[in-house]
């Protein structure tokens, strides 16, 4: 049985560009789209009219979403989900029925929303499915490059998509991880940019680098990527190392991108515990959408 599309909305800006952001990947991968809001009956409501109930407000709100998205992609089969729950524990539950959940994030320079707010960390660092993080404000126009002139607004959709950025550690390669960023290029028909950060003297975790160093590197990493290359023939691929901290490079890498995808290793259990410093500053400075992928 297919999974669905999942998206988490709670009436705010940026969860109804994640809305948006689904409708298009759910598009893509021919699937269908569920728009999960949760709700609580002891939450206070002040938003909520004297007249109404919580119930009915978030009745409200999901069907508002369903509409919106409706109106940009008529024949995509959506669902509305309410989740009487914290909304940590819906996410979650959501996410395990889901191919992929997207959420919303605030914009660069926020201190509140799902980037560092209570909600996405903890459905992030505890999601069994990939979670992609998108901020207010994205259209359907910003994962494609600028349209050429002359071009009309209604043609920008097929204009070539953004590079999807994978950010990859060869010593500890992920078929999962690597698939993701593989298969989101190929349904872009765009430029998969593989980065692997050889970590320099003065980091915390120094590597022998140098000219030997890197050219070890390389080798390594198109040896990880050769086996994919050769199940994704379609998707063009560059292989690039650097020597540095891998939060700074990814996020130098990530500018003009289309989607970035990071790991997220599992195994402890902890809420946040696999969100290392890469995968946060990613998800705090990329201006495009991020592709968190849980993985052993």
């Amino acid at each position: 049985m297919a999974r669905n599309i999942a998206a988490g909305i709670d009436g705010s800006p940026e969860s109804l560009a994640a809305a948006h952001w689904a409708a298009q990947e759910a598009v893509r991968r021919g699937r269908a789209l569920t728009l999960v809001h949760a709700w609580q009956r002891t939450r206070p409501a002040p938003f909520v009219p004297p007249d109404g109930t919580e119930h009915g407000w978030a009745e409200d709100l999901v069907r508002e979403a369903s509409d919106s998205v409706r109106a940009a992609h008529p024949t995509l089969p959506i669902t509305g989900r309410l989740i009487c729950d914290a909304p940590v524990s819906a996410l979650l539950s959501a996410a395990a029925e889901a191919e992929l959940l997207v959420l919303g994030s605030p914009g660069l320079g926020r201190a509140a929303g799902f980037i560092t707010g209570s909600v996405s960390l903890p459905v992030v660092g505890c999601s069994a499915r990939p979670v992609v993080l998108v901020r207010a404000g994205r259209g359907a126009a910003d994962e494609h490059l600028p349209a050429v002139d002359g071009v009309a607004p209604d043609e920008i959709p097929q204009t070539p998509y953004r590079a999807v950025v994978l950010c990859l550690d060869v010593t500890h390669p992920c078929d999962a991880l690597v698939d993701f960023a593989f298969d989101a290029a190929r349904r872009r028909a765009t430029e998969l940019r593989v980065l692997h950060v050889v970590a320099s003297a003065g980091t915390p975790t120094p590597a022998v680098a140098g000219p030997e160093g890197l050219a070890a590197a390389e080798d390594g990493l198109m040896t990880a990527l050769r086996p994919w290359s050769e199940k994704y023939p379609d998707v063009p691929v560059t292989g690039t190392v650097v020597e540095g901290r891998a939060a700074a490079e990814l996020v130098r890498a990530a500018a003009g991108a289309g989607l970035v995808v990071v790991g997220r290793r599992t195994g402890d259990g902890r809420l946040g515990a696999h969100l290392g410093p890469v995968a946060h500053a990613i998800l705090h400075h990329a201006d495009c959408p991020v592709a968190v992928v849980p993985h052993t």
